[in-house]
């Protein structure tokens, strides 16, 4: 291992609150699962870039979520890997900042556990039909409505990467048929068929609830169209655990109410936080979340400096890391 001491700069942003913060403490608990790492390591942290613009010219390694990226080519020139503390990165695209060589990682895998859990949940949900349930409630109107066991039902994941494959995971233990989809179209153990780009179609004319879990790209921007949503399986559901862009909200609404679209559950929106005025707070048969399907109050930071951790490893000895995000496909 190369014994040169690496500087490595923790940039954290407040606003994002403490389940994200890599603070001094929790990289102190880190460091000691991964002591012949953290000897070699010199680590500075800032919050809200207090501390950036003094130690950016020296680090090696730069962590964080939201910091001045234009300017790494300028203020850089050293800077070999850039970790993002999340897994979707469009806010970064197009990835053509930072000196020539530098790798972008993101923290794919780490949501996978409490993605798991919350896709579990919301398949119970909406096949027990609560969407509808509490729009009653909100109403006072009292009406019986028996659902079916979700056993035999089929779930369509459109987006089978890390997070898409927990969700796949999840909804086999419930008894649920797989469908799945990804750019590939390669197989994967937790799905039990796989559907190229080119037949999502298919896909959601058979799943009984559609789990959004793609990154936004310019493919994937209102993905969930009109006439997506006229292509699914009548009386389904859908819950979008991907980014808020890839639903068209008015053709959502209107599937709503027409019944095309049981029930939703949305946890991402465009833009964050949801406005007060949107419709989507009262719209009949849809569930708000405020972003926090897969962010695990307690493990989320120590999984994250597990990964960090591991790439510092590879870093040092010239392997490959792990997440790398590809330019070209913007994730």
């Amino acid at each position: 291992m190369n014994e040169k001491t690496l500087t490595l700069l923790v940039e954290n942003e407040s606003g994002l609150g403490p389940v994200f913060e890599v603070d001094p403490a929790r990289y102190r608990e880190a460091a000691a699962r991964h002591p012949d790492v953290a000897s070699r390591v010199r680590a500075v942290f800032s919050t809200d870039r207090d501390r950036f613009a003094q130690t950016i010219g020296e680090a090696d390694a730069l962590v964080g979520w939201v910091f001045p990226h234009r300017e790494l080519d300028r203020l850089a020139p050293q800077l070999r890997w850039v970790h993002l503390t999340g897994a979707g990165v469009n806010h970064l695209a197009p990835f053509d900042w930072g000196p020539p060589g530098l790798v972008v990682t993101n923290n794919r895998g780490v949501h996978a556990p409490k993605a798991a859990e919350f896709a579990a949940a919301a398949a119970l949900m909406i096949v027990n039909k609560l969407p509808r349930l509490v729009s009653r409630q909100w109403d006072r109107h009292w009406e019986l409505d028996y659902s079916e066991t979700i056993g035999g039902k089929t779930a369509g994941i459109v987006g089978v990467g890390n997070m898409g494959a927990a969700v796949a995971g999840a909804c086999r233990t419930l008894g649920m048929r797989v469908l799945g989809m990804r750019r590939s179209g390669a197989p994967r153990p937790e799905v039990d068929h796989m559907f190229g780009p080119e037949e999502l179609d298919v896909l959601l004319a058979q799943s009984d609830v559609v789990f959004l879990c793609t990154p936004l790209t310019d493919e994937t921007r209102s993905l969930m169209d009109s006439a997506r949503f006229a292509r699914m399986k009548p009386g389904s559901g859908i819950v979008n655990l991907a980014r808020g862009a890839v639903v068209d909200n008015d053709a959502l609404r209107a599937a709503l109410a027409s019944g095309q679209v049981s029930g939703a559950i949305l946890d991402v929106f465009d833009p964050e936080p949801l406005p007060a005025d949107s419709p989507l707070w009262t719209t009949p048969n849809l569930i708000v979340t405020p972003h926090c399907s897969s962010d695990d109050a307690q493990s989320y930071v120590p999984r994250t400096l597990d990964l960090i951790f591991d790439n510092l490893r590879r870093l040092m000895t010239g392997q490959t890391l792990r997440g790398i995000v590809d330019p070209r496909l913007g994730y």
